[in-house]
């Protein structure tokens, strides 16, 4: 849809995003997405249907909430909400709790500013593009908004439903004595994050877990790690856990005050699965953006890695389709298999952790210092035009001549920016001074061929 919600693509790759106000993302285009939401997924049902519906803590939240549960009523819905919680607990409330579907209010790691919607089936998992295609068909036919309705019964007992499920999983993990720093990025995990680590033992130690409706991922969560660092280590902690605004992602910081990335956190779990002949078929799923470092790391103990396209939704569907029960992204969008429902949680990947360091006893930098990241080079090129790079024939021969070097131990990333006239080379490996000298020999190839000017 274009900027005033009627053209073009409505869903992304990670649901419905952008600026609260503009485009879709006003209270009368969400009624009548709710409207035709209602409609398409309730095709069919017999008898009462139901959904739940929360958001993460944006001052928009709470009124683009009453909006799609506008519309969702106009088309035969119960509506409850979970009110503040995350993503991951969302999802995964609307299975255990046997909702029809969900619908998080939620722009993830975005500035306050944005927002967005994120829509899950009846098992927990994001609709399929053919569904969300349908919805945008149908609401281009009939966009007409929803003006009246009840607004959302808010239930607690959600909440407490969501934590049982996380007491369950980790039923033999307690924490006493160890000092966590807990940073929630001012988002959805605010309440829930502080409450499991504290029925559990430990002395929490909550940064950002204060959500005002206009400071979530405001300088903290995992995409803004420095401050957590700075608690770990002013509080002499044990650890520290990030979660982003939607908690979906976790990133760690070692008692050091190091940080622990989705990729170290990916070699950490693997690595102690691997050693306990619980790692089915010896492999994990990551994606083109985890380092060079995870591979060698995995390559160590025997475990493969199955790479695919950035997105959860494509860890996801690897996950399934191979038979693997662990993958993830750099971010630290950790997802695991039937043992979590194929849901990415930050929550539930802290805990893993935490089990994880418990089992070994050892502390988090000894086991997260089994990957080293590979040094990489970002050259940007400014372009006049951006044809297909893999055929321009003198960079698609330079780089397989400079691959064919690497042994498997570096890589080449050649893509377009999205909003700019770039061309982005990227380069990883062993070396450093060499890599560099390659990025900047494709980067010459590349300006001579569609440079600008």
């Amino acid at each position: 849809m274009s900027n005033d919600g009627t053209q073009g693509r409505l869903f992304g790759t990670d649901g419905i995003r952008g600026r609260y106000g503009e485009g879709f993302l006003v209270p009368h285009r969400v009624s009548a997405l709710g409207r035709v939401l209602g409609t398409v997924l309730g095709a069919g049902a017999r008898g009462p249907q139901r959904a739940i519906v929360g958001h993460d803590g944006r001052r928009s939240g709470p009124e683009l909430e009453l909006a799609i549960t506008r519309g969702l009523c106009a088309s035969g819905f119960q509506v409850t909400s979970a009110g503040l919680i995350t993503t991951p607990g969302l999802a995964i409330l609307t299975k255990l709790s046997h909702f029809d579907f969900g619908v998080m209010i939620s722009a993830s790691h975005n500035p306050t500013e944005d927002n967005g919607i994120k829509v899950f089936g009846p098992e927990g998992n994001k609709i399929p593009d053919l569904v969300e295609e349908e919805i945008e068909r149908r609401l281009r036919d009939d966009p007409r908004p929803v003006e009246g309705g009840p607004g959302p019964g808010l239930d607690p007992r959600l909440e407490e439903a969501y934590l049982a499920h996380l007491q369950g999983a980790f039923s033999e993990l307690r924490l006493d004595g160890l000092a966590i720093v807990l940073d929630c990025a001012n988002g959805g995990g605010s309440r829930v994050a502080p409450r499991i680590l504290g029925r559990m033992g430990a002395h929490g130690i909550p940064i950002a877990c204060s959500p005002d409706g206009d400071n979530i991922n405001l300088h903290c969560g995992s995409t803004h790690p420095a401050g957590l660092q700075e608690a770990v280590r002013l509080h002499g902690a044990d650890l520290g856990i990030a979660l982003d605004g939607d908690g979906d992602r976790c990133l760690l910081v070692d008692e050091n005050g190091t940080l622990v990335t989705g990729d170290a956190i990916l070699v950490l779990l693997a690595r102690h699965a691997a050693r306990r002949g619980l790692l089915p078929k010896s492999r994990i799923v990551a994606t083109v953006m985890s380092n060079r470092g995870l591979h060698r790391a995995l390559r160590e103990v025997g475990v493969d890695v199955v790479t695919v396209g950035v997105g959860d939704r494509r860890v996801v569907e690897a996950l399934k389709s191979e038979g693997l029960a662990l993958g993830g992204e750099q971010s630290g969008h950790i997802v695991f298999g039937s043992d979590n429902h194929f849901i990415g949680d930050g929550i539930f990947t802290a805990l893993r952790v935490l089990s994880v360091l418990q089992s070994e006893g050892r502390h988090l930098s000894e086991l997260a210092g089994a990957f080293v990241a590979f040094p990489q080079v970002l050259v940007n090129v400014r372009v006049a035009r951006k044809p297909n790079l893999a055929e321009i024939p003198a960079v698609a021969d330079a780089v397989q001549r400079i691959e064919s070097t690497f042994g498997g131990e570096g890589r080449i990333l050649l893509r377009y920016s999205g909003t700019e006239p770039l061309a982005r080379i990227m380069v990883e490996g062993p070396d450093e001074a060499c890599i560099r000298s390659q990025a900047q020999e494709i980067a010459r190839l590349v300006a001579r061929e569609i440079g600008e000017g």
